[in-house]
């Protein structure tokens, strides 16, 4: 009996390693598990059958073996069967080593067979059927068929890898010469010397990882292009390769029960089919502007380089020899690239989710390709690129959903997208009159994002047209600090929307007093100092004249526009106005109330000075009759209230 075998360390490794048998009822189900240890499709090196013995929980809930044992009888009657089985049944035959261990039962025995990796393929005949190949997926013995008969075959050099393989009915006449020779161009490799016609041969390699473009057969002698070649350079690519398609869909929504959408299908190589894709993919690249982000106010939907990444991963690594075509579907929030066919063999998921895969190649030759001509990465960098790219950019990380049939890469959208969409649907409720509801969703983007100044805007509109104020001055109450970082012209909006007439509250008025002082520090540009300007006329004159004292001090060439003059003899208007409440008041003194009057008639002939100048540089029609009328106001105001001497 062998010491160095450990039940207890056995039973902590994985059960695709080992296989627990009690009651050897079934001696071929041991052979079939035996020739699946040889064929380690998953590359753990082989496996353990143990025999008389079962994994079980003791009182603590805790793994125990029960090891039963064997009889001598039972023992040697076993392994005789088990070994004549794997020579005679098993074909390339195995010869698994034998050991004997002790059991709780010191008349008994177990029998453990220990069956390493081969570099064959193996298969097992049995009584009721033919040869088999059998492998270990999750601790259970199952038969390889189709896409993991293959991998196993792949994997054991029976079978050539799919895109090594020679492209079964094509021939030399279904090569595109041009694309090939274009391709060698832009990879620096070609020689106007030579031609194309020396890569054509079976002897000429572009790298060692990449096998002759073509092979010639060996009974009838015909040259054949490889399938990477058919794919790559191909005239008719999908004659002979019915999956190599590409299909661009795109819908308005976020899923795919809206009514309209576009699809377009792309054919030709696979080169071509890459720079089509491309194209349609740089649209979806574009930028969104928000001026009021002064930390990034530059945001790209998607990255161009991720989007190149997760389509050429996509077109690279798929399997081929499913029908199915690639994917690209592009949502209101999200782009979802799927590639046909599982993760290569051996490839973890998790793993491959986080970017920490090495490179794994299902076609490597197309992979080598890609990587020559910068359309993705080959040395396993692919999915850390995606990963780092949206990062970058601040997109949501990418998903990677994984099955036994595809693979399908997730790019959400940059946040400030989604929102623009968002508000594009509030501004269609409100164009067509449903108020309630574009409330509704103008309510749902400020509770995300209390700062943007478009909701804002629409929250300001929806709350007029409602005819009810409150809702604007709560809002401006709860985000007051928050809103100072926002653009001028917003703050005077809200300022604005909350009123300053005798009707408003005097929290309102402080509120907005307080927006238009924020709005008023800072540069400004000319529109937006005199939209400011006129809205704190209405509540302050002394403050609105002196923000525009301050901005024509730093742009004195403002004091030739005529906008700017009359709104200069607009405040002095105002200012005038406040003198003459103020000598009305019925307690002022006798001195105080002529300083008033006397300072009432200096700022109207002031404003008369401003607004003349403002006659002579107007050419706006519309503005040239707003002067005349306040010129006219002075003097009725000159005429109720005439100068005192």
């Amino acid at each position: 009996m062998n010491p160095r075998i450990d039940l207890q360390e056995l039973s902590r490794r994985e059960s695709e390693q080992i296989e627990w048998k009690e009651n050897v009822a079934d001696i071929d189900d041991v052979v079939r598990t035996l020739s699946a240890f040889a064929n380690d499709l998953q590359n753990l090196g082989g496996g353990y059958v143990v025999c008389g013995a079962r994994e079980d929980r003791d009182v603590h809930g805790f793994p125990a073996l029960v090891r039963t044992g064997l009889d001598a009888a039972r023992l040697h009657e076993l392994e005789g069967k088990v070994l004549t089985r794997c020579r005679d049944l098993v074909s390339p035959s195995i010869a698994p080593l034998v050991e004997q261990l002790a059991a709780d039962d010191e008349g008994r025995r177990l029998l453990v067979f220990i069956q390493p990796a081969t570099g064959h393929a193996h298969a097992f005949r049995g009584k009721s059927d033919g040869g088999k190949h059998w492998i270990r997926v999750s601790g259970h013995t199952i038969e390889a068929r189709n896409g993991l008969l293959r991998d196993l075959q792949v994997r054991k050099g029976v079978l050539e890898p799919w895109d090594r393989r020679p492209c079964n009915g094509a021939t030399l006449d279904d090569l595109d010469l041009l694309a090939l020779r274009d391709t060698l161009q832009q990879m620096r490799m070609f020689s106007a010397a030579e031609g194309v016609e020396p890569y054509l041969s079976e002897q000429r390699q572009l790298s060692p990882f990449v096998p002759p473009l073509c092979v010639r057969e060996p009974l009838t002698g015909v040259h054949r292009p490889r399938n990477f070649a058919v794919l790559l350079f191909g005239r008719e690519t999908q004659r002979f390769i019915p999956g190599a398609v590409s299909l661009f869909s795109i819908y308005p929504g976020t899923d795919r029960s809206d009514p309209h959408s576009e699809r377009r299908e792309f054919a030709g190589n696979l080169l071509e089919q890459t720079r089509r894709l491309s194209e349609q993919l740089d649209v979806q690249t574009y930028t969104a502007f928000d001026k009021t982000d002064r930390v990034a106010p530059n945001a790209t939907k998607y990255p161009q380089r991720a989007l190149y990444e997760a389509m050429g991963n996509a077109l690279a690594h798929r399997d081929y020899e499913l029908p199915d075509p690639t994917r690209i579907t592009v949502f209101a929030d999200r782009i979802e690239i799927l590639s046909p066919g599982s993760l290569p063999l051996g490839m973890d998921p998790i793993a491959f989710r986080e970017g920490r895969s090495g490179p794994k190649w299902r076609n490597q030759t197309l992979a080598w390709f890609f990587n020559k001509l910068q359309i993705a990465q080959a040395e396993g960098q692919g999915i850390p690129t995606i990963l780092r790219s949206m990062h970058e950019v601040g997109c949501p990380p990418p998903t990677f959903d994984v099955d036994d049939i595809r693979v399908l890469c997730i790019l959400p959208a940059h946040p400030r997208h989604a929102l623009l969409r968002d508000l594009r649907v509030a501004e269609q409720f409100l164009a067509l009159g449903e108020t309630r509801r574009a409330q509704q969703q103008v309510d749902v983007i400020l509770a995300r994002d209390p700062l943007n100044a478009r909701a804002l805007q629409l929250f300001i509109e929806i709350h007029q047209a409602l005819g009810d104020p409150h809702p604007v001055a709560d809002f401006v109450a709860r985000h007051r600090e928050q809103l100072d970082v926002l653009a001028p012209t917003v703050l005077v909006q809200l300022a604005e929307a909350l009123g300053h007439g005798e009707d408003s509250s005097e929290r309102d008025r402080s509120l907005a007093q307080h927006l238009l002082s924020v709005a008023s520090r800072g540069r400004l540009e000319e529109r937006e100092l005199r939209r400011i300007a006129i809205a704190m006329l209405r509540a302050d004159p002394t403050a609105a004249d002196e923000l525009l004292e301050r901005h024509l001090h730093e742009h004195p060439e403002w004091r030739q526009r005529a906008a700017v003059r009359q709104l200069r003899g607009d405040v002095r208007i105002g200012l005038a106005k406040r003198c003459r409440t103020a000598a009305r008041g019925p307690s002022i003194a006798p001195a105080t109330r002529r300083r008033a009057w006397k300072q009432f008639h200096s700022y109207l002939a002031d404003a008369e000075q401003e607004l003349r100048e403002a006659l002579a540089l107007s050419v706006d029609a519309g503005l040239t009759e707003q002067i005349q009328r306040n010129l006219a106001y002075i003097e009725e105001l000159r005429r109720k209230h005439p100068a005192r001497s």
